[in-house]
C-alpha cells in the first residue's frame, strides 16, 4: 500500500467515526459504507486506490477480527445467564446449524449444475455461520429484550467454531482424497475439545491475572486494554499452534476471563472491541475491493436464488424447527431467525478455500459465499435498526403477558407494526432487564 493509499484509507476511517452516528440514524452500517468505498475507490473512474491485498493479507485481516469479536462478546456474557439458557443455545447448535449446513449443501447441488458434493458441502457451511457484528443495531439496542440480544450473540460466538470442521471436511475432499483422509470426524471433534480447553485454560488465568493486579494496582490503566488484547490473540493462536480449533478457543477465553476477572475485566474489554471494530473496517474495504466486482461481473440468477433463500428460508426453518416446543412465541423465533447475518466468518472459510484450493476449482463456491455476504450487509444492515425498534415495542405491549419460560407471547404481525410513540410502554432499558 502506497502513501497514498494510507491517506485515503485513514481519511476514510476519521470520516466514518466523525459523522457514524449521523448516517446510522439513515440505517447506514460501517459495513456498508466500506464495502462500496472498497469497490468504488479501486475500480472505475473513482478507482483512486491503487492497492491490491492478496487473499492471504485479507485472510489474515478477517480472522484477528473474528478472533477479537468474539473474544470481546464473550467476555459480556454471564455463565450464570449461559446456563439458565442451556437449552436453546443446545437446540440453535445442536438441531439448527446441521439442517442449515445440509440445506445450504442440497440447494447448491439443485442450483449449480456440475458442482461436486464436496464444494456444495462448503458452501452450507461457509454460510452457515453467523456474525452478531452485522446486526449491531439489534445488539446495542436494548430495547430488544437482553435474553434474545443474548441468545444471538452466544449463537453467533460458537456456530462459526463449530461449522470449521465441515469446512476443513469439505475443503480436503475437494482437493485430493488423500488429503480428505487426514482430517476425519474424529479429528474434528478433537480440534473443539482442544479449542475449548485451550481457551478456557489461556482465559481463566488471564482473568484471574487481572482481578489480582488490578485489585493491587499492578496495572498501569494505559495499558490495561493492550493486554486483554494479547490475551484474546494468545488463547486464539496458543490452540492454532496445538492443532486446536482457534476461534472456537478465542470465544471460550472470553468466556472463561468474564468469569474470573470479574467486574475487575469489564473495565478492559471496551478496548479490545474498538480494537476489532478498526481492523473489521479495513476487512470490509479490503473484501469491496478484491471479492465484489468480479461477482458483479458474473452474477447468475443462481447465484441471486441462493443468496436469498439462504438469508431466509435456508436460515429461518432450521431456527424455527430448533426452537419449536420452547413458547417463544413466533415473532422472537422469526427475529432470531432473520438475525442471522453472514459475515467475516463465512469471508475467512471462503478465503481458506483459495488459499487451499487451485482457484478455478474453489471459483464457485467462492462466488456464491461473495453474493450471499454481499446481500448480508446490505440486507441485514437496513433492517437491524427497524425491526429491532418494533421487536422492542412488541416486546414491551407483550410485557404482561409472559410464559413459562420468561419470554413475552407476541403475534408475528405485531413484529412489523409501527414501533408505540414514546412514553407508551416501560423505557427500553427497562424492558431489556425486565426481560
Amino acid at each position: 500500500m502506497s502513501v497514498s493509499d494510507l491517506a485515503i484509507v485513514a481519511a476514510l476511517i476519521f470520516a466514518w467515526g466523525a459523522v457514524s452516528a449521523r448516517l446510522e440514524r439513515f440505517d447506514v452500517t460501517a459495513p456498508i459504507i466500506f464495502v462500496l468505498a472498497g469497490l468504488v475507490l479501486t475500480h472505475g473512474p473513482l478507482g483512486v486506490l491503487g492497492f491490491a491485498p492478496s487473499h492471504e493479507e485479507v485472510k489474515v485481516l478477517a480472522e484477528v477480527t473474528l478472533v477479537l469479536v468474539l473474544f470481546s462478546d464473550a467476555s459480556r456474557v454471564s455463565l450464570p445467564d449461559l446456563r439458565s439458557d442451556l437449552g436453546l443455545y443446545l437446540r440453535l447448535l445442536g438441531i439448527g446449524l446441521p439442517l442449515t449446513i445440509g440445506l445450504g449443501m442440497l440447494l447448491a447441488l439443485a442450483l449449480f449444475g456440475g458442482i461436486s458434493i464436496w464444494l456444495a458441502l462448503l458452501i452450507g457451511a461457509a454460510l452457515a455461520p453467523t456474525d452478531a457484528a452485522l446486526g449491531a443495531g439489534v445488539m446495542l439496542n436494548r430495547a430488544v429484550p437482553s435474553r434474545v440480544r443474548r441468545l444471538l450473540n452466544v449463537e453467533s460466538g460458537l456456530n462459526d467454531g463449530i461449522a470449521t470442521p465441515f469446512v476443513l471436511v469439505a475443503v480436503a475432499g475437494a482437493g485430493t482424497a488423500a488429503h480428505e483422509s487426514m482430517t476425519g470426524p474424529g479429528g474434528a471433534v478433537a480440534e473443539l475439545a482442544l479449542g475449548l480447553l485451550i481457551g478456557a485454560v489461556v482465559g481463566g488465568a488471564g482473568g484471574w491475572l487481572v482481578r489480582v493486579a488490578r485489585r493491587r494496582d499492578w496495572i498501569a490503566e494505559g495499558f490495561a486494554g493492550a493486554a486483554l488484547l494479547g490475551l484474546a490473540v494468545c488463547a486464539y493462536a496458543s490452540a492454532v499452534a496445538l492443532h486446536g480449533n482457534g476461534f472456537i478457543a478465542a470465544f471460550t477465553g472470553g468466556l472463561a476471563f468474564a468469569s474470573t476477572a470479574g467486574r475487575r475485566g469489564q473495565p478492559l474489554v471496551p478496548f479490545v472491541e474498538e480494537t476489532g471494530a478498526v481492523v473489521s473496517l479495513l476487512v470490509w474495504l479490503a473484501f469491496g475491493a478484491i471479492a465484489v466486482a468480479p461477482v458483479l461481473e458474473h452474477l447468475s440468477w443462481q447465484l441471486v436464488v441462493y443468496a436469498l433463500l439462504s438469508l431466509t428460508v435456508i436460515r429461518m426453518a432450521p431456527v424455527a424447527l430448533a426452537l419449536a416446543g420452547t413458547r417463544l412465541g413466533w415473532a422472537t423465533t422469526a427475529f432470531v431467525g432473520w438475525f442471522g447475518p453472514r459475515g467475516l466468518a463465512s469471508v475467512v472459510f471462503a478465503l481458506l478455500a483459495l488459499e487451499d484450493l487451485d482457484e478455478k476449482t474453489a471459483s464457485p463456491a467462492a462466488a456464491v459465499i461473495t453474493a450471499t455476504v454481499l446481500l448480508s450487509v446490505l440486507a441485514h444492515g437496513v433492517s437491524a435498526e427497524p425491526l429491532a425498534r418494533r421487536f422492542g415495542a412488541a416486546s414491551a405491549q407483550a410485557a404482561s403477558h409472559r410464559d413459562a419460560d420468561g419470554l413475552p407471547e407476541m403475534s408475528t404481525r405485531r413484529l412489523f407494526r409501527r414501533p408505540a410513540a414514546p412514553g407508551a410502554g416501560p423505557a427500553p432499558d427497562r424492558v431489556a432487564d425486565e426481560v
